[in-house]
């Protein structure tokens, strides 16, 4: 609504089509829709399998007179359906097959003389939320990780300092310190983050993990793959002044490089860009005061002998003056992977020395290899047969370690039950799962919230052992298991399918 093309001068949002996943995903959209913009009537609406009316509902579509604007589809308007108005597509859905991906592209390539204010439509927006562009040209087949804003990548950043700093050598009162003010800021971040947005919910069980501080005291390298992955997306942006951030990014790389060993030449190599451009406006006042540290940086061998607390001086001191650099001296990376995570080497550093416990391992191994057959059959909650079991033993009993080593860190829990922790459960699996109550007509909203939320947090944590946090907010919000089902044996055929799930990680 904010960046699509519009119509009208500007007064409406030109006709858009979001490919939603399936119908209750395309319902929320329309709910969620309707909650940020009530006074949008029938602006926008679903169209797919479920309506009796749906060509209807297409014609109407397709008639730029009429309403709706966005069209929240579900397959139907996917191919074959040409509506030469169409300005913004929406992906919020994996497409897997790239033919169909890109004829869904072409619902917007459509010719349409007159649509912008007089002028020939002349170009369409793609709103790419689910990675398929990367999935099919950046990495051929492969999919890679979504970049992240700065405030998350800096979030990492900090995640991996504090990992480092547990090192034995980094144990001075100084640098303690530094780690307890990183574990700070980083649980404050944490806790800012909204509970009831739609995307925090979905990471819910890390949002919760990592907004206490106890959690930072041991930190291991499956930890920091589970903040980049779960965390770091999710933080918001700060009011910042943008260039002082990137700053901060680009001194926590190069502190991080040296608590891994690394000299990180390339961002030394911009942080002496960056100095020089201080030169050119060493007349305002705050500049000509950190004069000092600029000519040390420039003309000796300071950044050779730094450490961490050097950087850091240099950090705090610099990062409120970079936003006078004149843009003509400086040149601003724009690969947040080259400037900010510097993943290529940081992840090989970590892997070959800091893998070296069980846990780390077996977790590591287990988030890195859930298409493996017998792990991506917990994950969708497909039962295990005795073939299964024999797999799961020697990948954790034999090629990760021994048995020993695993009841040291795990006690006596099950192995399907420890795999399913990690991974979660597939959502689609879940909702399969309680299709007969999700798809029922005779529950009523709050029986429905209620089962929704039980498959909210079986995707994050895999099972419901304990059954008293049902006791407890969301689940609790519209009413007790007592209030909501007054008629116990449906609650009862609900409690079936929970314990069938657990039971189907048993191994």
């Amino acid at each position: 609504m904010t960046n699509g093309l519009r119509v009208d001068y500007g007064n409406k949002i030109g006709k858009t089509i979001i490919f939603a996943k399936n119908h209750r995903h395309a319902e929320k959209i329309l709910e969620v829709f309707g909650k940020e913009y009530p006074h949008l009537k029938d602006y926008a609406k679903v169209i797919d399998n479920y309506l009796n009316y749906a060509q209807s509902a297409i014609d109407e579509f397709s008639d730029p007179k009429k309403m709706p604007q966005i069209a929240i589809s579900v397959d139907m308007l996917d191919t074959g359906i040409d509506v030469p108005e169409v300005l913004n597509l929406v992906f919020f859905k994996k497409v897997m097959s790239k033919a169909k991906f890109w004829q869904m592209i072409g619902r917007g390539t459509r010719l349409c003389p007159g649509l912008m204010d007089g002028a020939d439509k002349d170009k369409f927006y793609i709103f790419d939320f689910c990675g398929n562009f990367e999935f099919f040209r950046m990495n051929k087949g492969k999919s890679t990780a979504n970049t992240i804003a700065v405030q998350g990548a800096i979030f990492q950043l900090k995640f991996e300092m504090s990992y480092k700093l547990q090192d034995l050598a980094y144990q001075t009162e100084q640098l303690k310190k530094f780690r307890s003010s990183l574990i700070e800021d980083m649980t404050g971040k944490v806790r800012e983050l909204n509970r009831d947005n739609f995307a925090v919910r979905q990471h819910l069980k890390y949002v919760e993990l990592y907004s206490s501080g106890e959690n930072y005291q041991a930190l291991t390298y499956a930890d920091t793959l589970v903040a980049r992955d779960e965390l770091a997306p999710l933080i918001e942006p700060e009011k910042d002044d943008a260039q002082a951030l990137r700053f901060d990014a680009l001194m926590y790389g190069i502190e991080l490089a040296y608590l891994a060993g690394k000299k990180y030449s390339r961002g030394k190599h911009d942080l002496i860009k960056r100095a020089r451009g201080l030169t050119k406006v060493a007349n305002i006042p705050e500049i000509t005061k950190q004069a000092p540290l600029i000519e040390q940086i420039l003309h000796t061998d300071y950044l050779e002998r730094a450490d961490v607390n050097d950087f850091e001086k240099i950090r705090n001191n610099l990062r409120d003056l970079v936003k006078y650099i004149p843009k003509e001296y400086i040149i601003y990376e724009t690969n947040m992977d080259d400037e900010v995570l510097s993943t290529e080497w940081n992840e090989s550093e970590l892997e070959n020395d800091d893998l070296k416990n069980y846990k780390a391992k077996a977790e590591f191994y287990i988030r890195e290899h859930q298409n493996e057959s017998v792990i991506a059959k917990l994950k969708g909650n497909i039962p295990l047969n005795s073939e299964d079991v024999k797999e799961l033993e020697k990948i954790l009993w034999s090629d990760l370690g021994t048995k020993a080593d695993y009841e040291a860190e795990y006690g006596e829990k099950p192995l399907g039950e420890f795999v399913r922790g990690i991974v979660g459960l597939d959502m689609n699996a879940a909702k399969q799962a309680f299709s007969e109550y999700l798809d029922s007509t005779n529950l009523d909203s709050r029986q429905i919230y209620f089962v929704n939320q039980i498959v909210e947090y079986i995707v994050q944590n895999g099972m419901m052992k304990d059954l008293s946090v049902l006791q407890d907010s969301p689940f609790t919000d519209q009413g007790s298991i007592v209030d909501v089902f007054t008629d116990l044996s449906v609650w009862m055929g609900i409690r079936k399918v929970i314990d069938q799930v657990n039971a189907n990680a048993a191994a």
